[in-house]
């Protein structure tokens, strides 16, 4: 196996455990469910996310006119869709910390999502802000970075959080042909650059900085960067100079790739994910009879349910006395009960591989929701 390749085949590996563990569907279900009833703080707390925002407050320093777009655009965030799209560390794929990644910009004030430093163990959650260049540290206590990262900014990528441009992810993942050269080059496919893209997101990146220079420093690693012109690398060098275009228009969507590869299908993908990279995909409808509250289990001519009770998967449909029956029967070398034999397994240490998982990613709920 070639060294590329192999970068290859961990990236893919990194990112479909992260796609797998670190935003489950019943997190998207809730926060959604809060999301289309306007219920916007109702959703960030669905998905772990901390508005640290006043309203009146805002309203009251910065005006009505930036009050209410603040608002429209807090209504339209899907804080599900942000943490899947969030930057993340490895090796177990988890939101990377202490960073500030701005979402949008009013004038000279940016709504920040904000994630506090490793060792404050706080359980990968992320905060919502309002950051103000004139005063850099309002309300950040001892963060370390309460600017926001150049690297890391979605303001010009609002199709990774805000439902209102979700559909437009297809285009912007969709490339210039033209780069084909360039792209053979940096050996772009391997590396999982999206160098066809590079052209019209650093056009997008100098416009909205308005830069007159043409130059972008795009960042392939600690030690390397480039400087790109718009069509082609004119230079390589250990440091950055000029705008640096974001990590989010460098490189390929881990979706897009893992989709590509084989590794994951449309239903794993977040809906919004789903409906703009997959537009003829039908989801695969969810009834009650399968809803995550239960699995069903054929018994003894009868379907029954194994449910979750304080976190331990039971029998629903037998009474303690008929279990205690039924155990003491298996262990005399008895056929064990069908209903008894799903729950022995759920309780397995391998069947705890995707909680674990789950868990790391502190999403106790969801981990629960793997045995059922």
């Amino acid at each position: 196996m070639t060294h590329s390749t192999a970068n290859e085949n961990h990236r893919l590996s990194f990112w479909a455990s992260v796609r797998e563990s670190a935003v489950p569907p019943p997190m998207i279900e809730s926060a959604t469910a809060r999301r289309v009833v306007g219920d916007w703080a109702g959703a960030c707390a669905a998905a772990h996310v901390d508005a640290d925002l006043d309203l009146r407050t805002i309203h009251r320093l910065h005006g009505t006119q930036f009050a209410r777009e603040l608002r429209d655009d807090l209504r339209h965030l899907a804080p599900d869709l942000l943490r899947w799209h969030f930057p993340r560390i490895g090796p177990d794929g988890l939101v990377r910390p202490a960073v500030t990644v701005s979402l949008a910009r009013y004038g000279r004030l940016h709504l920040v999502a904000r994630t506090p430093p490793a060792w404050a163990s706080a359980g990968q959650r992320i905060s919502l802000a309002l950051w103000d260049p004139a005063r850099p540290r309002d309300g950040v206590g001892g963060h370390r970075h309460p600017h926001p990262d150049r690297r890391f900014r979605l303001d010009l990528h609002r199709h990774l959080w805000d439902v209102r441009k979700a559909a437009e992810l297809r285009e912007r993942t969709t490339g210039d042909p033209g780069a084909a050269r360039l792209a053979a080059e940096l050996d772009a496919e391997e590396h999982g650059l999206a160098v066809d893209r590079w052209a019209a997101e650093a056009a997008l990146l100098l416009r909205a900085d308005g830069c007159a220079d043409r130059i972008v420093s795009v960042r392939l690693n600690t030690q390397r960067w480039l400087a790109f012109d718009g069509s082609s690398m004119v230079a390589t060098s250990r440091g950055r100079a000029g705008p640096v275009l974001p990590d989010a228009a460098t490189w390929v969507l881990p979706d897009l790739e893992l989709l590509r590869a084989g590794l994951i299908d449309a239903d794993r993908l977040h809906p919004l994910v789903a409906s703009a990279l997959v537009p003829d995909h039908q989801p695969a409808a969810r009834s009650p009879d399968t809803a995550p509250s239960a699995r069903l289990v054929q018994c003894r001519g009868a379907t029954h349910r194994i449910g979750v009770v304080d976190g331990v998967p039971v029998a629903l449909d037998h009474d303690p006395d008929e279990i205690r029956r039924e155990e003491l029967l298996t262990a005399l070398g008895g056929p064990a009960l069908p209903c008894l034999r799903v729950v022995d397994v759920l309780r397995q240490p391998e069947s705890l591989v995707d909680v674990r998982a789950r868990l790391a990613h502190s999403l106790y709920r969801a981990g629960i929701t793997t045995f059922r």
